[in-house]
This record gives structure tokens, sequence and C-alpha cells, in this order.
């Protein structure tokens, strides 16, 4: 039964019969010991900030002169004030997320140093939420290539357990909130998306001296002598201001993601720099402060500090090649020119980061250690509330006054505390929008990095690659019936109704498919008991036009009831033409002590399915196994070198199980054999592992190891994996 391939699965489930029996299968069983579980302080309340009628709370990060944070003040210590005038503090706490030391990285020539799956975040899991967020709309070609670095740094030696994490362009796509993810597959395909935008405000008509063919001839060219040089110089503003305020735009969308999230959140803006406030000649520019006062608001309501990272770092603001010839008597004006144009722009990046609470990293080279600064910045901080006037929330000549927070160390010494800078008399109460209506139930579901978990939902996407079909996207959606609100109808009929909506975004948040149906369920006497006991799986194919990094997600509604469950997963679509060691999707299910297959269904009428007391814990959508089960997997692998004189692959197959992002369990490396092989370009394997009787219950992720021993290239080693749990 071990050595046996998932025919009936793949057949019933996948509608594609890639997988070939593979005789060198074995099975293997791990006996972990239960893992030590870490501990997070439990928080009831996930805002931080909060501006209501009843309560204005801040969260200010308290220093010494030292620049280390003091811990130990005392509410009796500190005052805080509205607009000068002393509060009344009645919330007084210091907050401590410090996850304690670093690991060290592990070296490349490490064998140990293969790929660790990641962690599937609950929400009480996330220590830190951080938005990335590069500026491609005001960034020049050389900064945004050691910016790409500097997020690979982190994200290869710097990103920790607990972190959630999002890589936005402010030039990409708006899909803000559906990037936030752990898994760091999916930030390294949205890292590759961070490139030079030349459509961005550092691009302008006249951006040096050289390009002005009256400056090359060595001529003056004022204003009263070359009248187009008037109307060029307000385009180009004209042009900044409007970059400016799509950046601000798209760090404001990014905030409106980040407010759904939990806990303190962080967005490390890396950026060319930008003027916030100008004067011109029609006066203050209002169109860039009003995006600026609107931003800045947002982001204090919805605990969020922006620490500004200039992108140029230390400028040495003289001549250079770039600039062109200069005529000798213009020299100083233009040097003068460049260094107020470096103060203006790092000046909006002063202002923007100090107003939320957090700090400016300009003049500096080391683009990495300013995330890292950034980040370590969020582990600790003060929760100081007061109860406000009633005069706080009342309007002044029809408009909502800014309110000034200030916070004072009252304890003798030399402190500086970090603070946003106020907030507008509008109570969260009147701001929110509590989502209501049925699409702004499905689409609040479907956003989430999380989930919800009205109705019971478990989704399996894979990628394939089938001879007719080609690069092809399989999904699996496991729907628990029995969350659904079914109603009992003459002739012993039993009806449901859902909704259901399936979303494809590629890897810069961008909607490359979409579908939305509703479907009803009518069903009767054991087709109706079994679906309520086991659930019913919805199978489709996802169109995919080209290879890339893909998020599928789904939402259903429960029309009856307005319960709403959603799923997500992160897919990579690999390029095949490229002719590197690949590894389809993995097709996983749990068999007991006797041989069974699970019913199926190809649409969301379930008459179809098999009758029988089948075990809905052997699903290969749902994905959820007891211990002592055995867990059967099945996967292809796709341009495995040939060896010319055999004319056979040479490749060496591992298993490993993970927990908590840990190995509990490393298998036996085991030679793959070819034989009875239909297809050489893709060869299909299965295996199967028992599972022990003392793993704790739990999120598990299944990872399988190929390595082409003809191969000396970076693709001699291809890894897949799948997480699953272990349920009682």
């Amino acid at each position: 039964m071990l050595s046996r391939i998932i025919v009936g699965l793949l057949v019933c489930q996948l509608t594609l019969s890639v997988f070939a029996q593979q005789p060198g299968s074995q099975q293997q069983k791990p006996e972990p010991q239960p893992s030590p579980q870490q501990t997070v302080p439990a928080d009831d309340d996930n805002d931080v900030v909060k501006i209501t009628t009843n309560l204005v709370q801040v969260d200010p990060v308290i220093t010494d002169k030292d620049g280390k944070v003091v811990t130990d003040l005392s509410a009796d210590e500190v005052e805080i004030l509205e607009d000068g005038k002393p509060q009344k503090i009645t919330h007084f706490s210091f907050v401590s997320l410090d996850p304690g030391p670093r690991p060290a990285p592990k070296q490349p020539t490490d064998k140990n140093a293969l790929p660790v799956p990641s962690v599937r975040l609950r929400p009480e899991d996330v220590r830190r939420t951080i938005a990335i967020v590069v500026d491609d709309l005001g960034t020049s070609f050389s900064d945004i290539y050691v910016a790409r670095q500097a997020i690979k740094k982190f994200l290869d030696q710097q990103m920790q357990p607990g972190d959630l994490v999002a890589i936005v362009r402010t030039g990409g796509g708006m899909g803000a909130l559906q990037q936030f993810t752990s898994d760091k597959r999916q930030l390294y395909a949205a890292l590759e998306r961070v490139k030079f935008n030349p459509r961005n405000r550092t691009v302008g008509l006249f951006d040096s001296p050289g390009s002005n063919p009256l400056a090359i001839a060595g001529q003056a060219t004022t204003e009263a002598n070359d009248p187009d040089r008037g109307r060029s110089d307000d385009l180009d503003e004209m042009r900044e201001d409007l970059f400016t305020v799509g950046t601000l735009g798209a760090v404001n969308y990014v905030i409106r993601g980040l407010r759904e999230l939990p806990g303190r959140k962080s967005v490390v803006l890396i950026s060319g720099g930008f003027a916030l406030t100008r004067i011109n000649d029609a006066g203050r520019n209002y169109r860039v402060e009003d995006a600026k006062d609107r931003l800045i608001d947002l982001a204090n309501r919805a605990s969020v500090v922006i620490y500004a990272i200039d992108a140029a770092g230390l400028e040495t603001l003289n001549l250079t090649a770039a600039d062109g010839p200069v005529p000798i008597g213009e020299v100083g004006g233009h040097l003068s020119d460049l260094r107020g144009k470096s103060f203006n722009k790092q000046g909006g990046l002063k202002e923007l980061a100090e107003a939320t609470g957090g700090f400016a990293i300009v003049n500096n080279n080391d683009l990495s250690g300013g995330i890292r600064r950034a980040l370590d910045d969020q582990n600790s901080y003060y929760l100081i509330g007061y109860r406000p006037d009633e005069s706080t929330f009342q309007p002044v000549r029809g408009g909502r006054p800014f309110h000034k927070i200030t916070v004072r160390v009252k304890r003798p010494g030399k402190f500086t505390v970090r603070l946003r800078k106020g907030f507008f008399g509008l109570p969260e109460e009147t701001r929110n929008q509590v989502a209501s209506t049925p699409g702004q139930l499905l689409m609040h579901a479907l956003m989430s990095p999380f989930g919800s978990s009205g109705v019971n939902v478990r989704l399996t996407a894979l990628f394939l690659s089938d001879p007719k079909l080609g690069a092809t996207m399989r999904a699996l959606l496991h729907i628990k019936t029995s969350d659904l609100t079914f109603t009992e109808e003459a002739g012993g009929w039993h009806q449901a109704v859902i909704n259901l909506v399936t979303v494809t975004f590629g890897d810069n948040g961008i909607v490359v498919d979409s579908q939305s149906n509703t479907h009803t369920l009518r069903l009767k006497n054991t087709a109706y008991e079994n679906a309520i006991k086991h659930g019913v799986t919805y199978s489709f194919l996802v169109p995919i036009k080209k290879p890339g990094a893909y998020q599928l997600r789904t939402a259903i509604r429960d029309d009856a009831s307005n319960r709403v469950g959603s799923a997500s997963q992160f897919v990579e679509v690999p390029d095949l033409n490229k002719k590197r060691l690949t590894l389809s999707g993995i097709v996983s299910h749990g068999i007991k002590t006797k041989q069974y297959q699970p019913a199926a269904v190809d649409s969301l009428n379930p008459n179809g399915a098999a009758e029988g007391d089948d075990d809905p814990l052997s699903n290969a959508a749902a994905r959820q196994f007891q211990r002592d089960m055995v867990v059967e997997y099945g996967f292809a692998i796709y341009n495995a070198k040939l060896d010319k004189t055999s004319g056979k692959p040479q490749l060496v197959l591992q298993v490993r199980l993970f927990r908590e992002g840990k190995a509990v369990f490393v298998g036996d490396e085991i030679p793959f054999d070819a034989a009875n092989q239909a297809d050489l370009k893709r060869l299909t394997t299965n295996g199967a592992i028992q599972l022990g009787s003392q793993m704790e219950p739990g999120d598990y992720v299944l990872q399988v190891v190929v390595t082409d021993l003809l191969r000396n290239d970076k693709s001699r080693i291809a890894t897949q994996w799948i997480d699953f749990e272990i349920v009682n």
C-alpha cells in the first residue's frame, strides 16, 4: 500500500494523471519529541494608538543622552500635554517586543543551509508588521540597486520569526494588504520587481545644465533671455509635485492596509527624497501639504511609525560628469542649487518620519544597517493615555482642528522623546467604517493576510506542467459544509446558498484573474449527511499566461448567516524553458489502517461524491491528519539532466519535516529509480511518511529535496514544500 502511486487521489481530485509508480519509494517514520512552544505575552487589545471620545493613547519612545531606551519610567515621572495643556494620565505602561539575540546566519557552505520553509502566522503570533516601501517614483537608477541589496540582506539575515512583511513599490500595483506575508519565497519574488522606474520625478525636462543647448553653448539661460525656460521650470515643478503626491498616496494606501493588522506597525520608506512644502509663485503648495497631513493623521491613527531612509546615502554635492558643462559664472549658483535641493528632499523625509514617531536616516551609505536600526526601534515603547475634553472633537468653523501632543520627562537628566505630533479632532468611531454589505465582507476576508474563519475553508494550490496544457495551476478548495446554513425543504431536501470569490494576484499586487459566483447546494439523504460530515471539495484550474509568482486567494460567504471564510496560497510558476531543475507542487493525503479513496467533486454540487464512510482526514485539499497516520505524497520533477551513456537521470531524494521553522525529522537520502517513466522530461515520484504517535497537534511543513548528481550549477538542488496540520 505504501509503495503504490496515489492514482485514485490524483484522478479524482486533480483530473491530471501526472504521477506514475515509483518502485523505490519508502515509508519513513519520524518520532519527534514535542518542541518547546514560543510564548508571546497575551494582548487582548491590538490597537496601540487610540483616538476616541473617551481615550487618546499614544506610543512614545523615550531614550537617554546615550540613545538607549529608558524602560523604568513611572506615570508620575511623565507629563502629557494636548495643545500645551497638561492632561491627567489614565493609562500608562511600557511594552517590550524584543525577540532576544538573533541567530547567526548559516554559512552558504553548510549542507543544512537549504531553504527553510516559512511558518504560516496567526494574528496572535505576529510580533512586528513591516512594510518596506521602495519609492521608485523618486529614486535614481544606481540607488535602486543599493536598495535592493539592502532589502535582500534584511530577508537573508534580519527577518525574524513573527515578522509579517510586505515589499511594495510606490509606482507598482496598489495591492498592498494582500502582499503581507511571512513567506520568504513571496518576498523574494516581490523584491525581483523592485527595479528602476524610468518614469519618475528624478527625470525632468532640464535635470542638468548639460541638457539645455544654450548652457552647452556657454550662454546664460535666464528667464529674461529664454522665455521657454520659465515655462519649463513651471512644468518640472508641477511634475515633481504630482510625483510627490503619488508617493504619498502610495504610502497612504499601504497604511490603510496596515490599519487592519495587529500590533504596532512600521513603514520603512526608502526614497530619493522629496520636498513636502515649498513656497512658489502661487503661495504654499496646498496639494502636497494636504496629502502629507492626511498621511500623517492616518499613520498616527493606524499605529504606524514611518522610518525614512535616503537611498542616495552620503552625497558629495559637487560637480560630476552627469552635470554636463556648466558655465564658469554659474558654477557657484549650480552648487548652491544642488545643496538646496538635497536639503529640501531630506527635509521631506525627516518631517514625514518625525511626525509619526519615527526618524529619518540620511547621509548614510549603510542602507541595510538603516533598516535594522529602524526595525529595532519598534521593540520598546510606552503606552500613555488620557481622557480628552469634549472640545477636542468639536468642529471649529466647519473644520476639524489639529491637536498637538507633547510628552515631557520630569525625571532629572537629559531625555529625548520621539512621539507622534498629534491628530485631527475626529474620533475613530466616526472615521472607521465596519464592513457590513456582502461585498465588503467578502473583500475584507479576501484581503486579510490571516484569513477569516466564519466558514472553515482550506486551499491547496500547486503548479503542474502538462504536455498539452503547459504550465498550469490546479486549485483544490475544501469547504466545511457544517459551517453553512441549510434550510429544510419539502421532500427531505436541504439547501444552502454561498457566494464564492477567487482572485489571482501577480507578484506586484495586480489582479491577473478573478471569478465571482453564487452557488446553491441542494442535497438530500445520504449526500446531505456525507456533506455535513466530510465537507465538499471544489476543484478548478487557474489560467496562467506566463511564469512568475502568484497569490491565489479565495473567500466564501454563507448567504443566510453572512459568515465568511477565506484562505490563500502562494505559488511560483517557473520558466521550464530555462532548463533548471524544478519540482511541481506536492499533493498529499492521509491513510489510516485501511485503504480508501476520499470523495471529491469537481464542482460545488457534491451529488457525484462516492458513497461510504469516507474520512475527511484523508482529503488532499484539507491537509489535516492525525497522529500515527501515513501521509502519502507525490510530485513531479522537471528538467533533470540525463546521463550521456545510459540516458537516465541520477537523482537523490530526501524528505524533511518542520514545526515552527525547526526541523523535527530529516529522512535518509534515497536514490531515484527512473524505471517505468513515460516521459523523462517529466519524472514522477511518490513517497510516504508515518506521523509519530507523540507528535504535538499543530502546523507542520513537509519539504522534499531533490539533488541532481549530474549537475554542478546553481540548480543542482531543487526543493518544494507543503504545509499541513496535525489534529486530534
